[in-house]
């Protein structure tokens, strides 16, 4: 498995900051990862987007150890562009993902920068390997996917490998908080794949399901019962080779508000039925009906995860990890890995050349750490 490795010498000459462009830096998740590696002496931050006067406000109110740049990059381009702000690392916050091209990590890998970005979009993410070869030569590591799905249920599942010597079985699911807070794209993401076929490892046979459907309620220490439906995610994909043995793979998104929850599947009812184009297309105005149920929400999130399968005894063995995240804390997951990936290159750790779905970069204990932070309680049973 490649990975993290510890470097003989700094990638970075001792005493330059590491360059992290961050694109989308003034965006809800991008000025998030930007407060969080301000503090750190050994980065240079560069907030860039298609918005020169929105990158340079943010920079300016921005309090960094090294005062932030500001620069113009817009994602298609063109190269020079991203060339122009000199990145060391490039840190794409910008979706949704889905649909979206290489076009950023390939600007990263001709100007010789790091490439990682938060992206959950199956096909994105599990595809980044047609890069890695371009990745390779120019001694780059392009990271796709350092989010919650597929890092942090990576991490999971490879803790629970310690204590099994087989998985059989992953099940989980997040459900957010109330979703009027989250733009357009992230909305956009979720909206993708509602209504939509694509599959899930079933009795160990890839089966298709439709998205949202398949309606299921599960109990969640600290906030309760929630409602789920099923989700797309490049985990579904990448986890069969992962773990040998893997039989039944499922994965489940929900809404904390019932009205939202309910109406979405009502939506991927009629767009299943051809009633109803793609529902992504519709995620600027969704976001602004979403608003109407501010009043409903609690700002708390949850994650459910079931990990089963054979102890070293050959006896069978399940673990159960649940994640409430309260005062709207729950978007900040995603962006744990990236943040670490960052301060890591910064401290003078590198990560082998090539392209690869964030997997195994981040450990448990490493988002564990990151969760102190933050009003989240973790729980394991």
């Amino acid at each position: 498995m490649r990975g993290e490795r510890q470097c003989i010498e700094r990638v970075f000459e001792a005493g330059i900051p590491l360059r992290a462009a961050i694109i989308g830096g003034y965006g809800n998740f991008g000025s998030h990862v930007a407060r969080s590696l301000a503090g750190d002496p050994a980065i240079q931050l560069i907030l860039a987007g298609r918005s020169p006067a929105k990158a340079k406000a943010a920079a300016a109110a921005l309090d960094a150890a090294n005062p932030a740049e500001a620069g113009a990059y817009d994602l298609a381009g063109p190269p020079e562009a991203l060339a122009a702000l000199r990145p060391n690392l490039v840190i794409n916050m910008v979706g949704p993902y889905n649909g979206q091209s290489y076009a950023v990590a390939e600007a990263a890998i001709a100007c010789g920068a790091h490439y990682c970005d938060i992206a959950d979009a199956r096909d994105f993410v599990t595809g980044i390997g047609r890069l890695d070869e371009q990745a390779k030569a120019a001694g780059v590591a392009v990271i796709a996917g350092s989010s919650s799905i597929p890092a942090l249920t990576a991490a999971y599942a490879d803790a629970a490998l310690q204590e099994m010597r087989a998985i059989r079985e992953l099940d989980y699911g997040i459900s957010g908080a109330e979703q009027s807070n989250a733009g357009a794209g992230t909305v956009a993401a979720v909206l993708s794949f509602v209504g939509q076929r694509f599959t899930q490892l079933i009795g160990g046979r890839m089966h298709e399901v439709t998205g949202w459907g398949d309606q299921r309620r599960v109990d969640i220490p600290g906030i309760g019962a929630r409602w789920f439906g099923r989700a797309n995610a490049p985990d579904l994909d990448l986890f069969a080779a992962r773990y040998p043995g893997l039989a039944d793979h499922t994965f489940w998104a929900g809404h904390a508000i019932l009205p939202m929850h309910f109406g979405t599947a009502l939506m991927g009812w009629l767009t299943r039925a051809g009633l109803l184009p793609r529902l992504d297309r519709f995620a600027p105005q969704l976001v602004r009906i979403a608003s109407l149920f501010n009043v409903l929400g609690t700002g708390t999130s949850g994650f459910f995860m079931t990990i089963a399968g054979e102890g070293d005894d050959g006896a069978p063995l399940t673990r159960r990890h649940f994640i409430v995240a309260r005062s709207g804390h729950g978007p900040y997951i995603p962006c744990i890995p990236v943040i670490h990936i960052a301060r890591a290159m910064a401290a003078g750790r590198c990560f082998d050349p090539g392209a690869q779905p964030c997997l195994g970069l981040v450990s448990l204990a490493d988002f564990r750490a990151a969760f102190a932070d933050f009003d989240i309680t973790e729980t394991s049973v």
